[in-house]
């Protein structure tokens, strides 16, 4: 009893940091989503490379918070925030190594050969088309978004650089002291992984929200779609594709009835074979 008491007691606790989180953690979201491709930046600031960790780092701490499975760590959180604390003393060459990691990397040779592939066969759908080339376009802004702020980083001196960095720390209050007491939190029980139904079901109802919301583009809507992402067709098909004709016993007095209970699938006579 007491330990179902504390485990309902820190699910609640979970749920309302989060609830002071919500907000934050949208925008952020939004915003990695954009990074990651769904928009091309015209210019990628330093300002906006801090903002870029410091919007891993939340949306970590919701994944923490509503114990979405502890071996995804998908967004790198606790070492985004180590790597601000090492690029406010100077140390750069990690953080361009982490945007290389997260923004890089894309075979767009392959792809766009994919795509001839497709044009070329009559059958597929030109819809399937559409999203490969959609896709590509997707991956192309990200690559351009990880030049521009390379472009940003790259073009500054050290000292202009390192105050540009404690400046935009400051803003999303990453200073030293705070990121020591943030990696801190991290290990209370706060955002420790726990399995609770309330947390799951607040984890999909927020990302089923904002899964909405990203799937705004003309390829992702429903009449735009390819062949393996259209909408089914009602009344959908029985699963089963092939009729069982008979039926086979598995559990009977008289056959694989270790526990020997009398009560199921009890021998028929019948014309010489049983049921």
């Amino acid at each position: 009893m007491v330990t179902t008491l504390a485990i309902e007691k820190l699910a609640k606790q979970k749920l309302e940091a989060f609830e002071r989180l919500q907000s934050e953690f949208e925008e952020s979201f939004h915003f990695v989503q954009e990074v990651h491709g769904q928009q091309r930046f015209s210019t990628f600031p330093v300002m906006e490379s801090v903002h870029y960790l410091h919007a891993l780092w939340i949306c970590e701490c919701k994944d923490r918070l509503l114990s979405v499975y502890k071996n995804i760590e998908r967004y790198e959180g606790r070492y985004c925030l180590e790597l601000l604390r090492r690029w406010q003393e100077g140390e750069t060459a990690d953080v361009i190594d982490f945007l290389y990691r997260k923004l890089d990397g894309f075979p767009f040779a392959e792809l766009t050969r994919q795509i001839q592939e497709a044009k070329s066969v009559s059958s597929v759908d030109a819809k399937l088309v559409d999203r490969l080339v959609h896709g590509r376009l997707v991956l192309f802004n990200r690559f351009m978004n990880l030049m521009q702020a390379l472009d940003a980083i790259l073009a500054m001196s050290e000292d202009d650089l390192r105050n540009e960095v404690l400046s935009a720390c400051a803003r999303y209050e990453h200073s030293p002291s705070q990121i020591e007491q943030q990696l801190a939190e991290m290990e209370q029980p706060l955002y420790s992984y726990m399995r609770h139904q309330l947390l799951a079901q607040r984890n999909m109802l927020v990302m089923n929200k904002l899964g909405v919301k990203v799937m705004t583009l003309p390829t992702d809507r429903p009449g735009e779609r390819s062949w393996r992402v259209t909408v089914p067709v009602e009344p959908l098909p029985s699963f089963a594709m092939h009729t069982i004709e008979g039926y086979l016993e598995l559990v009977s007095p008289s056959h694989n009835n270790i526990m020997g209970h009398r009560f199921i699938d009890r021998p028929e006579g019948g014309e010489g074979f049983r049921v």
